[in-house]
């Protein structure tokens, strides 16, 4: 890291963390911790000076909170190679998955999706099952990974949409998007990738992905506030609101506009979360995908160095760093995941997430269906020092867990789905 991002980031831990919970934060896959302090002065300037109803009205309030809800679908277009015409903010990334599925898929349709998808994908195809829709679920690796060709073996006449995200958030595995965007292309299929692990940390552009739709989390790796998201819709392709209502624009009318971005933002937006978000972006773009890439890498590949070889130890997910984004799951033989994880936080103040992260058939390519795992997940301001001791705790319990063999006994076996 250059001297000056090191300074930020100093800078950005000691403001972040003054007067609240001290402890080693390794849970940036569930939402980044803490945030750059332009996005909570950018929040907080906005509810405290000029929050209004953006596109209702037209004092100065109001233009100000349109302007910076423009300015933001700027940031994010840029971010992603888009137009900011086709960027419509959602809650989360959850939400703009709905709004592109639900959009979209119509009885008779057919989907092609993978087994690292989280349940923001799952739940609502399984939900329109009972509408007509079908859905395949392709196979992958007991490292995650995915075999572009078996996406287009699984293709139909009637395949209307493939749904692919480009990290895994159980493994991090790094899936072939732009592979899968010119098998969709070539067969004029819709694709749909989930940025939600991938946006702030690799490079993401929709054109060279050939992606029609890309969902994004706001308060991931994009540093932004929880309650903000972006869905890209590429100009011309077809989609229905799902949700209808205010709009601020043909009030006239009781027909929900089916216009992009303002027909899918019925009701009024998260306007403070919306200009957090922009600071957010604005961040990772000066301090360079490439820099936070390659942190996250170093400091993967360092955590894995110090527990190599541990036999009681059991790693999931591709054994090069560059072939994941900063995430390092993992079990320790005769301890439960959940086990785990409450010891690292109560006795270590590590803070990490276990369990089945929505991804019920990732664990099931990984083979922990049965138990889950413990994640890891660094961010831009996770330290060496941190990933060390976070080792060193890990080796600590899993010295333990060798001496009670007697706890429930985790199999490293690899089940393939």
């Amino acid at each position: 890291m250059g001297e000056e991002t090191d300074d930020v980031k100093g800078k950005e831990m000691t403001e972040q963390r003054k007067g609240g919970i001290n402890m080693i934060y390794l849970d940036n896959a569930a939402t980044s911790f803490p945030k750059p302090a332009s996005v909570t002065d950018a929040v907080t300037e906005c509810m405290t000076e000029w929050c209004a109803n953006p596109g209702r009205s037209g004092h100065e309030m109001a233009m100000k909170s349109a302007e910076a809800v423009y300015r933001a679908r700027i940031e994010a277009a840029g971010l992603i190679g888009a137009g900011p015409d086709e960027i419509v903010f959602t809650q989360n990334c959850t939400g703009a998955l709905n709004i592109a599925l639900h959009g979209v898929l119509r009885p008779g349709d057919h989907v092609v999706t993978t087994m690292m998808e989280h349940n923001s994908v799952l739940r609502p195809l399984n939900a329109m099952r009972r509408y007509g829709v079908k859905t395949t679920v392709v196979r992958c690796g007991p490292d995650g990974r995915l075999s572009a060709e078996s996406v287009r073996r699984a293709c139909r006449d009637n395949t209307r949409m493939i749904v692919c995200t480009m990290a895994s958030n159980v493994t991090g595995t790094v899936m072939p998007t732009e592979e899968i965007g010119e098998i969709a292309a070539e067969k004029r299929i819709l694709f749909l990738a989930d940025g939600s692990q991938a946006a702030g940390v690799l490079e993401t552009d929709v054109e060279s992905m050939k992606a029609d739709f890309l969902a994004v989390s706001g308060h991931k790796s994009l540093m932004g506030p929880q309650g903000t998201g972006f869905l890209y819709i590429r100009h011309g392709t077809p989609v229905f609101s799902v949700t209808e209502g205010g709009t601020g624009s043909e009030s006239e009318s009781i027909v929900q506009p089916q216009t992009v971005p303002e027909g899918m933002e019925a009701g009024t937006l998260n306007v403070p979360g919306i200009t957090g978000l922009a600071e957010g972006i604005r961040f990772v773009k000066k301090t360079g995908l490439p820099e936070i890439r390659k942190k996250e890498e170093n400091l993967i590949g360092y955590l894995s160095s110090m527990l190599e070889g541990r036999k009681n130890i059991i790693s999931y997910g591709p054994e090069k760093s560059e072939q994941k984004v900063g995430i390092f799951a993992f079990n320790i033989r005769g301890m439960n995941s959940e086990t785990t994880a409450e010891i690292l936080d109560r006795q270590y103040g590590i803070a990490v997430r276990a369990g089945f992260h929505c991804a019920p058939f990732a664990h099931r390519a990984i083979g922990t269906q049965n138990s889950g795992c413990v994640r890891i997940s660094v961010g831009m301001f996770n330290t060496e020092k941190e990933i060390s001791d976070a080792a060193e705790a890990i080796l600590d319990i899993a010295e333990i867990a060798e001496k009670r063999k007697n706890s429930v006994k985790i199999s490293d076996k690899n089940m393939v789905y």
